[in-house]
């Protein structure tokens, strides 16, 4: 090997360590999605005075409610006339996690003015969704959805995370992925929710 090829292997085995350490250290998603540290009490301290419609949406923050489908259509017609979002996500789901900073700030920011609702969508368990939102605690509820059959029905779509936004009218938005930032979904509310 010349001392010009020993240099060139040398450099590209140091540019692979660089990114693989880069990549360990950051989990493999973007630093702008880390998870506020907002905890369930400042959520909710942010939120008093919401409508009734959306106070009951906060208080159960962070829940996991059964009663699949048949219970998620149930709500959405008690709130017919606020825009709503749903993100259909999972406690496995690396994209879901990375998007779950996003969900906490914009849902208490917005929380007086839009319902949020999840899917915990595939998990196999209730145990791992409940595990997940102590660590990734949010100002709404989400429905259990082991089967992935209610998360279908509602986004169009096998695919995690996904987000459906409703106007007041509602008329329907699809976001397949992640939201990369809160600004990114503050503009799709703007656009689809509230000026609709």
């Amino acid at each position: 090997m010349t001392p010009k090829s020993l240099s060139i292997a040398l450099a590209a085995v140091a540019i692979a360590l660089v990114l693989g350490i880069g990549l360990l250290q950051s989990n493999g998603s973007p630093q702008a999605s880390a998870p506020s540290m907002l905890t369930l009490a400042q959520m909710d301290s942010q939120l008093r005075g919401s409508p009734v419609q959306l106070a009951s949406l906060h208080e159960q923050a962070s829940e996991v409610l059964s009663g699949g489908l048949p219970a998620l259509r149930a709500r959405l017609a008690a709130l017919r006339g606020t825009p709503v979002v749903i993100n259909k996500w999972a406690s496995w789901c690396e994209p879901c996690r990375a998007e779950f900073g996003v969900f906490q700030r914009v849902s208490v920011s917005r929380g007086h003015e839009v319902a949020f609702l999840g899917i915990d969508s595939g998990d196999t368990s209730r145990t791992d969704a409940l595990t997940f939102l102590r660590s990734f605690p949010v100002s709404f509820p989400s429905y259990y959805d082991q089967s992935g059959q209610a998360g279908v029905a509602v986004t169009d779509s096998t695919f995690t995370p996904v987000t459906v936004i409703y106007n007041r009218r509602g008329k329907m938005f699809i976001h397949q992925g992640p939201y990369p930032s809160v600004a990114k979904l503050e503009q799709d509310l703007r656009r689809y929710a509230l000026d609709a």
